[in-house]
């Protein structure tokens, strides 16, 4: 089913957008000063970080629950490294804890479950096809 985001620049900034997602509140981006944003939201690379650390929290939490696991809840730290973006290369490292886990197979089991989230799965193995058109202004 074809889901669409709305994202639309905020007037009297310089890049901040706003984020429409239909049934919920507006998400805001921006870019970093560095950038000649203002800073005032996560920039676009945030929430691509942030949406492989919570699909591989939201996967471990759905397998725990089904395997009756004692999983009290996740912390999940994703840490970028971008210095060779510009090369091709764009490096996550996800550290994930376990809270309520204490045993040591079912904990490297829910980390081997995590990589199977979905979001994973579309950064890692899936060819993404982008396609951007102009919309005529009477069909904006």
């Amino acid at each position: 089913m074809p889901k669409s985001i709305e994202i639309v620049s905020e007037r009297n900034s310089i890049f901040r957008q706003r984020v429409r997602i239909e049934g919920f509140e507006d998400l805001y981006a921006d870019v970093p000063s560095a950038f000649g944003g203002e800073d005032s939201a996560p920039d676009p690379h945030d929430y691509f970080d942030l949406s492989l650390g919570a699909c591989k929290a939201i996967t471990a939490q759905m397998y725990a629950r089904r395997k009756q696991w004692p999983l009290e809840g996740v912390s999940v730290r994703v840490n970028r490294d971008d210095s060779e973006e510009r090369k091709g290369v764009y490096r996550l490292e996800v550290v994930m804890t376990f809270h309520g886990i204490e045993d040591e197979e079912q904990r490297v089991r829910l980390e081997e479950i995590s990589d199977k989230c979905p979001i994973h799965r579309l950064m890692t193995s899936a060819t993404v096809e982008v396609t951007t058109r102009a919309a005529d202004v009477t069909q904006a």
